[in-house]
């Protein structure tokens, strides 16, 4: 008898219409030869600390680092996951062959061996690797099943990861608890979770400490037009005024007209980051819920597998394209005059040095009925999105005039889009919408200039405030995370950074919720702010491999290098042991306070430039400077932040 190990109960039932496994038993489904049985999430974990030895159920500075000198698996204790384990291990002690149908990435790899591994799986283990879980790719792939061995990289990086992610957490925040926390409090830190949380704080922090800067900008209106002077922001109203009054009583000159004629191609397939990013912009889901809805959607046999990190298709897909275009009866209109001619192959789409595990998400071709609103709108992104990267290039021309008044010069320009192209697909959406967030999204349509004409104008100049940044909403946490903290618009840079990003596009979503379940982090409308205790703990952690973006996206960087067999799994873990026993010493070794660690991380290391920095304490005052102690202006409010002359500094 064949074994079939899917990833849940629904996936395992679609497998089993397909091999004619009809025959319902106790945990799994049973005919023509295979036994259909399932997993739910992660029934296998690693030990916990107590469980390798006595020496670690008590927490204790003394007994770090804990590295356990093998690590080891456990089945999870839960009535229902022993239960269904139970089936999995029978069925497979007799099985002739068992087939992987695990959630087809590393994850799911993991989970699915570390179970097999559990059962003391010991015969013959194939691959089943599929897109979506339509009729036609489950036959697919089962015509194209191959031996677990092909996938023993994917395993090791994602054991190298589980490994890591262990050793980091329990270790840090054991150390960090022990040493710093007040109150029964577990100051949480992990991998990846700490660099996100330093993120928002880091942000949030520079908005507090915000001093605006004014500044002045000359413009002018010609011919119900406005020119900004080239010259840019003046830093003092009397150079601008200067500026002012050389152009007031001069004609405007047209100096110099040129335009150009471009192309804009329609925005990439979507990778899931960018879904989750678009998600949260048009509709201000969560990424966890973007994540839970194109979940259903793929396992509604809908869009196809979603956790993936790439935004190409595969060569192979181009012959797909026409039927896929078919199925989507609702998007007639929008898929009749692609389908009329032939179906361009770009680069940009199709490309199989850009695509690993999977292709980008795209719908299967089946028509979708009974939709929920929130599945409705995923759907609808991710259907125009395909639709219009096989449309025409959206033509546009760009005008830049040039003007001059008393040899101060002033410019403007227009754009004008030509031939719609593919924009036509997204007519009844705003153009603010369909660009990245922080995008110029203004298109002015210039009047016909005519070079060396003149005639007056109306100057002014324009006080204006450097702004602070703005806080983290999802969207652009997600997009930070994926670049490691570096703010990148352009879509091939972003592509390049994707190795260096932090966490998975599987895991991020995962990683947001857990720091709201933590009370690190909280959210206002849709922006994300840090909490007191999330602000804290940031500021206490000194060890900058624990929160730094870009240390974190190396290591990240190192376990995709696991999976394609550039870098050694034993490297990676050993490398983690020795930083994180260096960093257990090194916090073991720190005399300082808490408070005397949270102002060290705020200001720098001239004592009195901690004067008018926003109150560590109740983050609503600023700190003054008294006789012997430095202060809160909020003290009558009863803020009790005190810190004697001498702690921040050189102490």
């Amino acid at each position: 008898m064949i074994v079939c190990i899917a990833e849940k109960p629904s996936v395992a039932r679609d497998i089993a219409a397909v091999l004619g496994a009809k025959t319902r038993k106790d945990g799994y489904l049973e005919g023509n030869g295979y036994q259909v049985t399932w997993t739910f999430g992660h029934l296998c974990g690693l030990l916990e600390p107590n469980e390798y030895t006595d020496d670690w159920k008590v927490w204790a500075l003394s007994r770090l680092p804990m590295i356990p000198e093998r690590f080891s698996i456990k089945v999870m204790e839960n009535d229902g996951i022993q239960k269904q384990f139970k089936v999995i291990e029978k069925l497979i002690s007799t099985a002739t062959e068992v087939i992987n149908c695990g959630d087809a990435g590393q994850e799911g790899e993991l989970i699915q061996r570390w179970v097999m591994q559990k059962a003391n799986c010991a015969v013959p283990v194939k691959r089943l690797w599929i897109s979506s879980l339509t009729e036609d790719a489950i036959r697919e792939g089962f015509t194209k099943l191959k031996d677990e061995s092909a996938y023993q990289r994917l395993y090791e990086a994602g054991l190298s990861r589980a490994i890591g992610d262990w050793l980091l957490g329990m270790n840090a925040t054991r150390l960090y608890t022990l040493k710093y926390a007040q109150n029964k409090q577990v100051l949480s830190i992990g991998r990846v979770q700490t660099p996100t949380l330093a993120l928002i704080v880091n942000r949030q922090l520079s908005i507090e400490n915000f001093k605006p800067e004014a500044y002045w900008e000359l413009k002018t209106v010609y011919r119900d037009t406005t020119f900004s002077a080239t010259k840019g922001r003046f830093s003092s109203v009397e150079e601008g005024q200067n500026f002012l009054e050389t152009v007031k009583n001069a004609d405007f000159f047209v100096t110099d007209i040129t335009t150009k004629k471009g192309i804009e191609n329609a925005l990439c397939l979507f990778d899931l980051t960018s879904l989750q990013v678009e998600c949260n912009k048009k509709f201000a889901y969560s990424a966890d819920e973007t994540l839970k809805i194109i979940q259903s959607l793929y396992e509604k046999k809908i869009t196809t597998y979603p956790r993936v990190d790439t935004t190409y298709l595969g060569e192979d897909m181009h012959a797909k394209i026409p039927d896929i275009l078919k199925g989507l009866k609702e998007y007639e209109a929008l898929t009749e005059p692609v389908l009329q001619k032939k179906i361009p192959k770009p680069k940009r789409i199709f490309d199989n040095k850009k695509i690993t595990d999977h292709h980008a998400i795209i719908p299967t071709g089946v028509n979708p009925v009974a939709l929920s609103a929130e599945e409705r709108n995923v759907f609808d992104l991710v259907a125009r999105r395909f639709i219009a990267n096989f449309y025409p290039e959206c033509k546009i021309s760009t005008t830049t005039v040039l003007g001059e008044v008393d040899k101060v010069e002033f410019k403007v320009t227009g754009k004008q889009i030509l031939d719609e192209g593919w924009r036509v697909v997204f007519a009844k959406q705003t153009e603010e919408e369909e660009k990245p967030e922080g995008e110029e999204t203004e298109e002015r349509t210039l009047p016909i200039f005519t070079k060396g004409e003149s005639g007056a104008h109306e100057p002014e100049l324009f006080e204006k405030w450097t702004n602070p940044p703005k806080p983290y909403t999802e969207a652009t946490l997600l997009r930070a995370m994926e670049t490691a903290g570096k703010n990148i618009d352009d879509d091939e840079l972003r592509e390049a950074m994707k190795d260096n990003g932090i966490g998975r596009p599987s895991t991020r979503a995962a990683i947001i919720e857990t720091l709201f379940k933590r009370n690190y982090i909280r959210k206002e409308r849709k922006n994300l702010f840090a909490t007191e205790t999330g602000v804290e703990l940031i500021q206490i952690i000194q060890e900058e491999l624990l929160k730094s973006p870009e240390l974190t996206g190396h290591w990240e960087k190192k376990l995709r290098q696991i999976e394609k067999g550039e870098y050694q799994a034993a490297d990676f873990i050993n490398e983690l042991k020795a930083m994180i026993t260096e960093i257990v010493y090194n916090v073991q070794s720190e005399n300082r306070t808490k408070q005397q660690l949270v102002l060290r991380s705020l200001y720098d290391t001239e004592p009195d430039l901690i004067i008018g920095q926003t109150c560590p304490t109740c983050r609503k005052g600023e700190i003054i400077k008294g006789n012997t102690a430095y202060g809160c202006t909020e003290w009558k409010a009863g803020c009790k932040f005190r810190m004697p002359f001498g702690v921040v500094g050189s102490q």
